[in-house]
């Protein structure tokens, strides 16, 4: 039986890695491109916009948009010679379409009446994990006396067909109050009248949404589910898992840690490989007792010394997706308070999902185990051997840059 299961396993390997090696990298996060802008109250009736936008994308969409061809000439050349003054040079040579790409996808209005926008000063360029961005900022002159501002951004849409999933990250100290909002198309605008549990939901929403976006922390989450042997194996594991990432998830946030994506996202695939790789070996060794618990097991919480192991490692690679988490959202400086809270929000809204994930899939394992065990091993045996597989291929894309 295990010499079979041997030679079945190795059969279905290849048979993925051949399947999936026309396959496109995965997009790591549920989002192709963020945008961060901080709003702030200036002299009386004025508003002071600070924005972030992604440069090549940037270029691309306002030369398109205005049909600009020298600034999509200019700018590209800009970005692929990696000289941020030629870059903010391009963007401030072609000011006019850049600007009014920004002005009539971002708006900012004072008791329902829109207020006028005005460049201030030039282009200037900065980065986001990595990626260079162009900051522009932007005083608004509105009506005097408003009691109640909202901000809208239809940044970067679908529609463009450049990317898709764009979010607007907002911090605001406005009217008397500060905080934070997550915008997108589902939920384009923010006003500072709303109450701080609709600026939360939206983080939680944005948190539910980037997890199951994210293929590859599905894919992690299935491997561990895949390869637990009790209740309290994916309990302990996932609850590892989520105290890692959210450790370095909220260090980001706070701007005490950072690591490059180049870095970052090609370990989050190899995580992926090596937390189903360890369950196939374990199949390897002991065929149809894969999924029994070692002399051992008898210690802190029924773990083995192979159930330890795992959850060490299982730790390990938590500490690194939580960098991924954060880098989704471009979070490599330390930011306020207010957002922090929010980005805990958005840690829920991530945590929420994990849960209902596998409170939908394991308890469905645990009764096919139960029924037939050699087809809950040959169900498990197939799914971590694609997980590995797949894991595998992103990692060499992703160091090779593909």
């Amino acid at each position: 039986m295990a010499q079979r299961i041997r030679r079945t396993l190795v059969g279905v390997v290849a048979a993925l890695i051949a399947f999936l090696s026309a396959a496109q990298p995965a997009s790591a996060h549920g989002f192709t491109s963020v945008v961060h802008a901080d709003v702030t109250a200036g002299d009386e009736g004025h508003i002071r916009t600070a924005l972030k936008l992604e440069y090549d994308l940037f270029v691309v969409s306002a030369a398109d948009s205005a049909n600009d061809d020298p600034l999509f000439k200019a700018g590209t050349a800009a970005f692929e010679a990696g000289d941020p003054a030629a870059q903010a040079a391009a963007l401030d040579a072609h000011a006019e379409s850049a600007t009014a790409y920004v002005t009539r996808r971002f708006s900012v209005t004072a008791d329902g009446t829109a207020c006028t926008p005005r460049r201030s000063g030039g282009f200037t360029m900065g980065s986001q994990d990595g990626v260079p961005y162009a900051e522009l900022l932007v005083d608004w002159a509105c009506a005097a006396g408003g009691r109640v501002h909202e901000v809208r951004s239809g940044l970067f849409p679908d529609a463009e067909d450049f990317v898709t999933g764009t979010k607007t990250i907002v911090t605001y100290e406005l009217d008397g109050r500060t905080g934070s909002a997550a915008l997108d198309s589902g939920q384009p605008s923010f006003s500072t009248a709303q109450a701080w549990y609709e600026r939360f939901w939206e983080f939680f929403r944005l948190g539910a949404e980037h997890l199951l976006g994210g293929i590859d922390h599905i894919l992690f989450l299935l491997a561990l589910i895949a390869g637990s042997r009790r209740p309290r194996e994916i309990v302990l594991a996932a609850t590892s898992f989520t105290l890692a990432h959210s450790v370095t998830f909220m260090l980001a946030a706070l701007g005490l840690v950072s690591a490059p994506a180049q870095v970052v996202e090609p370990v989050i695939a190899l995580s992926i490989a090596v937390v189903a790789g360890w369950y196939l070996w374990r199949i390897w060794r002991r065929g149809d007792h894969a999924t029994d618990l070692e002399p051992s097991g008898d210690g802190h919480f029924g773990l083995d010394g192979a159930g330890w192991s795992r959850l060490g490692v299982v730790f390990c690679f938590g500490l690194v997706h939580g960098l991924g988490f954060a880098g989704a959202l471009g979070i490599d400086e330390p930011w306020s308070w207010t957002l922090l809270w929010s980005l805990l929000v958005f840690n829920i809204g991530i945590e929420v999902v994990q849960l209902a994930v596998i409170a939908a899939v394991f308890p469905l394992l645990m009764l096919l185990r139960k029924r037939s065990p050699a087809a809950g091993l040959w169900a498990t045996g197939a799914l971590s051997a694609g997980v590995a597989a797949m894991g595998l291929l992103w990692c060499v894309q992703r160091v090779l840059g593909l």
